[in-house]
């Protein structure tokens, strides 16, 4: 029998992955009540099909190149990763996409858990579709979170809806390696997993409408595609996809706007994504979307929903994460939860009100200065911060200084080590904008660039900052004897 329940909550939040959990969780240590719906699995994307899995597929052949690039290390390991070995340690990594570690955490930490699919109501209401049977029907004392994550945005690619492709889902929880895989995006996603698969033994092709990694700096772009080059990826870069079509075989043939066409047993489609919005119910408090048009929220620097039936009044309707639109990382995505879950806290308190000022523990500021990222591929590149490009569309009067990783701990690294690394100066205050590296091993560089910027450390006091030797850090003295102190 079913059972339609009603329930109130401080604060509800939609969405159990990395983000919502940590809403609730500062919710709930501010002295909070809090719930979580989640109608997959308590983790989210990250834990079981997107940073976890991508990491566990791609840490062994960069272990194994690594080695591979040491004598005397070299001579000791075979040329070939075990391809079965590797997806049964992606398997570990996700719990073998079972979620009871992290209910329990749940449990722990106080946060109660309905297993369903919610979506709102009216001003603080919420309705849930159990997977119990049961119907719950939610109110919040103060809040709403949407943490619902994203979804993969497909090209409108003519014959792809009539084949069967795989999301970043199915590459990173796949249960055997294609032999040929054919990899449409040059973005994150699509390097990282286009090198994993060409390290386990599939032959790999990548097509980019735009640059491979077009939003990094070119000199660090090169670097990695260079990379994927000598694992037998093949680039097809500044070129679309004029369609797709399944052959007799089963097998699949792109053809491109260049006129060349690629077979391949798998297509990945990798580019991009937005904001999981649908069925949540935003049109019911005034935040549907137009006709034709994707539904995107706008928040300030602590979550809060710009608009929205009631929330100018009496803010009660937050979004945080990829939900929210704006920096799609996990880590980033934690970052702003921890500060909206504190910015409700304090609101039911009575000790915010309006707006969070800068660099408090209520604001996302860093989300307009310092937002780090890494491409886990081989070699990697790490970026913190704006680029000169992003930099001096910001109106910022910029200077910059890059130069080749040649020093005694990348030479201890590696034989053959290459590298680049570039400093981002605002000249008009003589600190850090920005700072990107690309090299083996380079992402250990980039909190100490994270600290310089979010710290706004002057360059005469960073001059200060020694780097130990032989490391790879002392890149870091080089930059700034280039930049002339």
């Amino acid at each position: 029998m079913t059972a339609q329940v009603e329930r109130e909550f401080d604060v509800i939040v939609i969405g159990a992955g990395a983000v919502g959990e940590n809403v609730a969780d500062r919710a709930v240590q501010g002295g909070l009540t809090a719930v979580l719906i989640e109608a997959e699995l308590v983790g989210g994307e990250c834990s079981y099909w997107a940073c976890m899995p991508s990491k566990a597929l791609l840490r062994p052949g960069t272990a194994l190149h690594g080695a591979q690039t040491v004598p005397g290390a070299a001579e000791a390991v075979t040329r070939t990763l075990d391809a079965a070995a590797v997806l049964k340690r992606r398997d570990h990594f996700t719990s073998n996409w079972q979620d009871d570690s992290q209910v329990a955490w749940v449990d722990d930490a106080g946060i109660e858990l309905i297993r369903g699919h919610g979506w709102i109501t009216g001003i603080r209401t919420v309705e849930v579709a159990g997977l119990d049977g049961n119907s719950y029907l939610l109110t919040a004392r103060h809040a709403v979170v949407v943490a619902t994550g994203s979804t993969p945005t497909v090209p409108p690619v003519a014959g792809l809806s009539d084949v069967d492709y795989w999301t970043t889902r199915d590459a990173t929880s796949a249960r055997e390696v294609p032999d040929r895989l054919a990899v449409l995006g040059g973005g994150v996603a699509g390097t990282e997993l286009a090198q994993a698969f060409a390290r386990l033994g599939s032959s790999v092709t990548l097509v980019a409408r735009g640059a491979l990694l077009g939003a990094f700096p070119e000199e660090a772009a090169a670097l990695v595609a260079a990379g994927l080059r000598a694992d037998g990826v093949d680039l097809h870069l500044h070129t679309g996809t004029k369609g797709v079509r399944e052959n007799d075989d089963g097998s699949l043939t792109v053809e491109l706007e260049d006129g060349a066409e690629v077979t391949a047993d798998r297509l990945l489609v990798t580019t991009g994504r937005h904001p999981a919005l649908e069925g949540t119910g935003l049109e019911s408090v005034d935040l549907g979307a137009e006709d034709g048009a994707e539904l995107r929220l706008s928040t300030d620097s602590t979550g809060l929903v710009t608009g929205g039936a009631g929330n100018d009044v009496d803010p009660w309707l937050y979004a945080a994460g990829d939900a929210a639109g704006k920096t799609m990382l996990t880590h980033q995505g934690k970052y702003g939860a921890r500060a909206t879950g504190d910015a409700i806290a304090a609101r039911a308190k009575g000790e915010l009100s309006g707006g969070a000022a800068p660099w408090s523990r209520y604001a996302q500021t860093a989300n307009q200065h310092a937002v780090p990222n890494v491409v886990f591929t081989d070699p990697e590149l790490a970026n913190v911060g704006r680029t000169v490009r992003q930099a001096e569309q910001d109106g910022y009067n910029v200077s910059c200084v890059d130069l080749p990783i040649q020093v005694a701990g990348s030479s201890l690294h590696a034989e053959r080590y290459e590298g680049w690394a570039q400093l981002v100066v605002d000249e008009d205050r003589k600190v850090l904008l920005g700072a990107t590296f690309a090299g083996p091993d380079v992402a250990e560089l980039l909190h100490a660039a994270t600290i310089a910027i979010v710290g706004e450390v002057p360059l005469d006091r960073l001059w200060h900052a020694v780097p130990a030797y032989p490391t790879i850090s002392e890149v870091w003295l080089k930059l700034l004897e280039e930049y002339g102190l």
